[in-house]
């Protein structure tokens, strides 16, 4: 299960179904639960007794304290002002700084020349996210975070089932390869914390007068990490799909045609792409960027006819649930038809912002992001992935390509 989580996963569902009690220890026991009733039991219904679980110690003692790592009266005060950055009415004024970004990426891209997808797309939503939120230029440093967030990544995975005592800083810095990286993430979050511009998001914590320093720098990396590495993985399968899938890519690029006309997407063009919308709803289907949730009970429970004890651990993978044969008819295909018109399914069948109060605070704005993004580049550029590429990926935090994504650029 350390080495390779979702391999894991899925081999255990494969043998023994929706539902695997698995003894992990003395008088403690991992439930894997693949089912949306179960994510709705759990996320929703019973939301609060089940707490982040064990195997987010280590991410916590990296992050700190911030929304993703941060239980009760912390979070609730963090996620209270965060929250009005993120609501609907207010992310389309975010549109103009994540067209012109992608724009200024693109142009730098040469014809027929084959490029890492995978790193231009992190590059372009570190940018991203840094302009509109922070008011700091971060796409320079692109490379040498992605580096660092996946030293970070396999650390935070290496730690999890580490004594609970070895969760602290200290610790990960001794060891190899993470002290670089945890200086270079210090280092860039200092930089944009005082920097003199200042962001939307940023003006608002730093006046808010609920966040200490440390706080502060908690919630910036979380913020900043979290909202470019999710929206990148996203992006870049994505883009292997409509590579391995023409068709598709075809119908979006006349969608992308017929309502744009030739010029750049606007917020309020987001509505009249339908088909672009759907293949990016899709993909996170296939490849959710959180693949896994995990909580731990507080009491004891039943979870859909499931008895869970006090002390339990709770593993929800958005990962097998999106791969349901029960509810996704041909579950590996890429169809994106899916979620064109009404849908007849549980809202708890797909999940790729997780679920209940504590859903991403963040998806509005990476909707409109990846949307914008897709449209703008799919506008005049098509990516195909170099003959004879496989593209494996990696279950870490998150789930994402495992290494180069090589892509010819091509302008339409």
């Amino acid at each position: 299960m350390a080495r390779d989580p979702l391999r894991t996963y899925g081999g255990l569902s494969r043998r023994y179904g929706d539902a695997v009690r698995v003894p992990f220890g003395v008088g403690r026991s991992f439930f894997l639960l693949s089912r949306p009733e179960h994510a709705e039991r759990v996320l929703v219904a019973k939301q609060d007794n089940y707490v982040k679980a064990f195997t987010y110690r280590p991410l916590r003692a990296v992050l700190g304290d911030g929304l993703l790592t941060s239980e009760g009266e912390t979070w609730r005060r963090h996620r209270r002002v965060v929250q009005p950055v993120f609501s609907q009415r207010h992310v389309v004024g975010f549109a103009p700084q994540m067209v012109e970004t992608t724009e200024q990426v693109v142009r730098r891209w040469p014809d027929g020349v084959a490029l890492d997808a995978a790193g231009e797309l992190r590059k372009l939503t570190l940018g991203i996210v840094g302009r509109a939120l922070f008011g700091s230029e971060l796409g320079a440093e692109s490379e040498r975070t992605g580096r660092s967030l996946e030293a970070l990544q396999r650390g935070a995975v290496a730690g999890t089932f580490l004594p609970a005592a070895t969760a602290k800083r200290g610790v990960y810095r001794r060891v190899p390869g993470l002290a670089g990286a945890l200086d270079h993430l210090d280092g860039m979050v200092q930089r944009v914390v005082r920097g003199s511009s200042g962001g939307e998001l940023l003006n608002l914590l730093k006046e808010s007068g609920e966040f200490g320093e440390a706080e502060l720098r908690d919630e910036v990396l979380t913020l900043l990490l979290a909202g470019h590495e999710t929206t990148a993985a996203s992006l870049a399968w994505t883009f292997v799909l409509l590579s391995r899938y023409p068709a598709a890519r075809e119908r979006l690029e006349d969608e992308v045609d017929e309502v744009l006309g030739g010029r750049e997407p606007k917020a309020e063009d987001v509505d009249q792409l339908p088909w672009t919308k759907a293949v990016l709803s899709e993909a996170m289907r296939l490849y959710p960027p959180a693949w896994t949730i995990e909580r731990d009970a507080l009491d004891d429970d039943d979870v859909a006819g499931v008895e869970v004890p006090a002390g339990s651990t709770l593993a929800i993978p958005p990962y097998l649930i999106h791969r349901n044969a029960e509810i996704w008819p041909n579950p590996e295909g890429f169809q994106p038809e899916r979620f064109m018109g009404e849908q007849r399914r549980s809202r708890y069948a797909y999940l790729p912002f997780g679920g209940g109060r504590r859903i991403c605070v963040g998806a509005g704005f990476a909707m409109l992001e990846a949307t914008l993004v897709l449209a703008t580049i799919s506008r005049t550029h098509r990516l195909d992935l170099v003959p004879g590429v496989t593209v494996p990926g990696r279950a870490e935090i998150t789930y994402r390509p495992a290494g180069p994504v090589p892509m010819r650029v091509i302008r339409r």
